[in-house]
């Protein structure tokens, strides 16, 4: 939060404007998974962009996930280039803290990764999560495709109903194509903080709500129902 203000986000012409180049080296390869970071990746997996609180521990969740080839953190949504972490902390990017996640879908797929996202985090509080509060810790979606566009939008509306049902408020995520919202890559110290950290900060948690697949789509996939309490959170 900036000097105690109430969060808001910058206009194109507030923000600050950044660089063309980074000022930092991302490292090579995960320090888990053992794969490259920037790529190139094989044929046939896919990219996921997702924001649901600070980094450290959205990193984690996903990392931790059968299928997930490789996973990043980095700053996208805003309009600052190649920011810091800094920069971002200062509310005068707009980006949001994110989390990239290269899968292969034939072993995980794009509907299984947004339920982790809904589970992981409490998507009705706006700029902030938990004790976080600022713009970058807002909840959002980045989409690399028409299909993760329309499956996105109907696991949001899905989890709507489940969230209404069990008394909490409107989700506040925004779902928007990647393709004009680039990924910036964070500093090296933020890639795979939590392994390099075990007892490090997360300040990731769900609301306790569970997510049934399927979501129903424009293909006719049926709507999940009822509501179910999630596994008390291990982090």
């Amino acid at each position: 939060m900036i000097f105690g203000r109430t969060p808001e986000l910058p206009t194109p012409e507030q923000a600050l404007k950044g660089r063309a180049t980074p000022e930092f080296e991302v490292p090579s390869r995960h320090t888990v998974l053992g794969n490259p970071l920037l790529g190139p990746y094989p044929d046939g997996l896919e990219v996921a962009d997702f924001a649901l609180g600070c980094f450290w521990g959205a990193e984690r969740k996903f990392w931790q996930t059968a299928g997930v080839w490789t996973t990043y953190v980095g700053y996208q949504g805003g309009y600052t280039e190649n920011p810091s972490y800094e920069e971002a902390c200062s509310g005068l990017t707009g980006h949001t803290e994110a989390v990239r996640v290269v899968f292969d879908p034939s072993k995980v797929s794009y509907a299984a990764l947004l339920k982790l996202f809904w589970e992981s985090h409490n998507p009705t509080q706006g700029f902030r999560q938990g004790n976080d509060v600022g713009t970058q810790y807002r909840s959002a979606i980045y989409t690399h495709s028409a299909d993760q566009q329309a499956i996105a939008a109907a696991s949001l509306e899905a989890y709507q109903k489940v969230l209404t049902a069990s008394g909490h408020g409107t989700i506040t995520t925004t779902v928007l194509p990647a393709d004009n919202k680039p990924f910036w890559p964070a500093e090296a110290y933020h890639q795979q903080y939590l392994d390099k950290n075990p007892d490090g900060y997360c300040g990731i948690g769900g609301t306790g709500v569970t997510l049934a697949e399927p979501f129903e789509t424009n293909w006719g996939v049926s709507c999940p129902t009822g509501v179910a309490a999630a596994p008390e959170p291990t982090e």
